[in-house]
């Protein structure tokens, strides 16, 4: 089969073509497995990640890709919840081990067997796949396959973000970064919270006036002070400087929530500037976002069906991911990059 694969650690300020497309074996599924003829497969910042190394994967080559959306081949599962035919999503978690004390409480994002999609197993990058049948979800008929694969990671982490934040309607909260997730998050915030402000921190020209289209009360660039403190703040950024100004513009008492996998270390001398009166004083609080569990996959998905909710998304060629992935390096960035895999 098709497939393109991550087959060494690159450095993406020099190299343009980090993915190499090859002829694998086609996937057979092992019991309790389903194999999934793959659509198409939403691009991440993740994938990033993952070629340059801060989340590297654990073996060469592999294929990339967690926002999966396709038809079920052929099915060797055991609960027979979902057969050949079916169309399916798979997100950020591949699998985990089912038993320890994070899976049984339903924080199986925690499990230190945790296994990611596209980076400890193979992807959506690719014509086929193999899953756990567990780590499968019907996809609603409302949604296109392109329209329903930025819901599987960027609107299911942005859903679980949103959650960590403990926002209340008619508070305000502040969004830095404007890329998939961040868009996805704040139509689910007006949807769910219709009297919360949001206010938008980007570098991009581009990004703020997105963000303002799509309802925000404001927005400004990412050390631009917004005209009031917020209760929280969302940060999908993979760099720093957005950490110590949105510290800064938080209210006594609020919550930063870190929702990336890395962050890089280009910037990383903003961390000397971090000043615990100005950043963390006032029970100020930071909280990190760990993947996704199988409960927020479902749920967001659920409630993007009933708003209804659909992503701005911008969809490339099979033979165009390498583009799809420069992109999103250099924040060509408004909504979500899908890649098209179905007629090969």
């Amino acid at each position: 089969m098709k497939a393109w694969v991550i087959d060494e650690i690159s450095d993406l300020r020099t190299e343009d073509k980090p993915l190499t497309r090859m002829d694998i074996p086609k996937p057979k599924p092992k019991l309790g497995e389903l194999l999934i003829k793959v659509n198409v497969c939403g691009v991440c910042h993740t994938e990033i990640d993952e070629i340059e190394g801060r989340t590297p994967p654990p073996f060469f080559p592999v294929v990339p890709g967690h926002q999966v959306v396709g038809v079920v081949e052929e099915s060797n599962g055991l609960e027979g919840d979902i057969r050949p035919g079916d169309r399916v999503g798979v997100a950020w978690i591949f699998s985990s081990c089912g038993v320890c004390e994070y899976c049984v409480s339903g924080r199986e994002n925690l499990c230190p067997e945790f296994m990611a999609t596209g980076r400890d197993a193979n992807g959506g990058y690719a014509e086929y796949m193999v899953v756990p049948e567990q780590f499968v979800y019907p996809i609603p008929d409302i949604f296109t396959d392109a329209e329903a694969a930025p819901l599987l990671c960027a609107g299911a982490v942005g859903y679980r973000s949103v959650a960590l934040s403990n926002i209340a309607d008619g508070q305000q909260i502040g969004l830095t970064g404007f890329g998939a997730s961040a868009h996805l998050v704040l139509k689910l915030i007006k949807y769910k919270y219709p009297h919360v402000e949001v206010y938008v921190f980007a570098r991009s020209p581009k990004e703020r006036e997105f963000a303002m289209e799509l309802g925000a009360k404001w927005a400004g660039n990412t050390d631009e002070r917004p005209p009031c403190l917020l209760d929280a703040v969302i940060d999908t950024t993979p760099v720093w400087k957005p950490v110590l100004c949105a510290l800064e513009f938080l209210k006594p008492g609020g919550r930063l929530v870190i929702n990336a996998i890395r962050k890089e270390n280009t910037d990383q001398e903003y961390l000397y500037n971090l000043d615990y009166s100005r950043h963390l004083w006032m029970e100020k609080e930071i909280k990190s976002v760990a993947n996704v569990t199988a409960r927020d996959v479902r749920e967001f998905i659920r409630i993007a069906a009933e708003m209804p909710f659909k992503p701005d998304v911008e969809v490339y060629p099979f033979d165009k991911a390498n583009e799809a992935i420069m992109d999103i390096k250099n924040r060509k960035i408004k909504g979500a990059k899908v890649l098209q895999v179905k007629k090969l």
